[in-house]
């Protein structure tokens, strides 16, 4: 098997795996699983997984590649579960615009289509909302965002630093307690 890693999104890498199919798990169908770690998880079906695009296509035309349309998230992802770490992350991005913005709801956005400056991003990349009172985030308000996607039109998830590190860092917990 192969992996590859994303080249505009240097933390994210695609594992050729095969993922066995629903109603008959003796037939499988090839896949890339999408994940933050550089080695391929324990399980096609590994919570360390994002998502999977498939690596053929079902169509009649050989030429045609998958693409963003096809990629299906993986629900027992862990970045489902990351949201009550994520927001103990104090990086100086989050920082600045709570000290921007002083007081009120500040969106946790990542980086794949960053909005204007005092506008609201796209609610697919809205990661969560915490309040912010006194330029200080309150982590207690931490709200995760139903809609937030991992993959979108403008391509898979783009993290800030501290974001993706933390989530590196659960994902290779997880990981060590799958192969334990």
């Amino acid at each position: 098997m192969t992996d590859y890693l994303t080249p505009p999104v240097s933390d994210l890498f695609y594992h050729l795996l095969p993922l066995p199919r629903d109603p008959d798990p003796s037939q499988s169908i090839p896949v890339y699983a999408l994940s933050f770690l550089p080695s391929p998880p324990s399980s096609p079906r590994s919570p360390t997984v994002l998502g999977w695009l498939p690596a053929v296509t079902d169509t009649a035309n050989d030429d045609v590649d998958a693409g963003l349309n096809d990629f299906v998230e993986n629900h027992l992802s862990c970045t489902k579960r990351f949201s009550k770490h994520s927001g103990r992350v104090s990086t100086n991005v989050w920082t600045n615009s709570a000290i921007q913005i002083q007081q009120g709801w500040m969106h946790i956005h990542d980086y794949r289509n960053v909005p204007a400056l005092g506008r609201i991003g796209d609610p697919d990349d809205i990661i969560a909302s915490v309040l912010v009172e006194d330029s200080k985030i309150l982590s207690d308000t931490y709200q995760a965002m139903p809609s937030y996607r991992i993959c979108t039109v403008d391509g898979p998830t783009q993290l800030t630093e501290g974001l993706a590190t933390k989530l590196r860092s659960v994902l290779e917990d997880v990981a060590s307690r799958e192969s334990a």
